[in-house]
């Protein structure tokens, strides 16, 4: 997969249209990469220690990434259904007032009575479920949070392999040139 020669190794992560990453390097990807060698190469129990490493990293922030997109997807339903719950509470309420109108025209005492209780109802009813409109509004919003710092840590995660990734050129760049002075000088 990778050469441990001078060519940069292609990761290959790309972005599509979607608001979501597709990745073309997965966690079996990961744990199944073979490196040549050559007489200085990397450590292949360590590459393979650092890999196996990142793939379970990698492969619990996919997980998390998929729970939270089901969780999401959970609570716009239950979002959906209160506002449909609200929506209705709203035809109760331009029923009960017609329903107070024509008791009105039989009996004015006894309809006002009646709209007096059944607007304490849906007022009530509303109040309950903007309530919960506004939990489940926290709750996504929590899970929007918490994405947002399991991609910080995704994040984190390939600065901190492309900084090793430099530092490991630049010193084998050094060690060539500290090798080619050597060499120039003893011929």
């Amino acid at each position: 997969m990778f050469e441990t020669d001078k060519q940069t190794p292609s990761i290959g992560l790309t972005r599509s249209p979607s608001p979501e990453p597709q990745m073309s390097i997965t966690p079996v990807d990961m744990r199944q990469a073979q490196f040549s060698t050559t007489l200085r190469g990397f450590d292949k129990a360590a590459v393979t220690a650092y890999l196996e490493s990142a793939s379970e990293g990698f492969e619990q922030a996919l997980r998390e990434n998929e729970r939270l997109r089901q969780e999401i997807s959970r609570m716009g339903v239950a979002l959906s259904q209160f506002r449909e719950l609200e929506g209705g509470i709203k035809n109760t309420l331009l029923t009960a007032q017609k329903v107070a109108d024509d008791m009105r025209e039989n009996a004015l005492q006894e309809s006002s009575r009646i709209v007096r209780e059944a607007e304490g109802r849906a007022e009530l009813l509303v109040q309950k479920a903007r309530a919960r409109v506004e939990d489940v509004e926290r709750d996504i919003n929590g899970m929007r949070l918490k994405r947002r710092e399991t991609e910080v840590n995704l994040e984190s995660i390939v600065a901190a392999v492309q900084s090793t990734l430099n530092f490991v050129r630049e010193r084998d760049d050094r060690e060539a040139r500290a090798r080619d002075h050597a060499i120039a000088d003893v011929a």
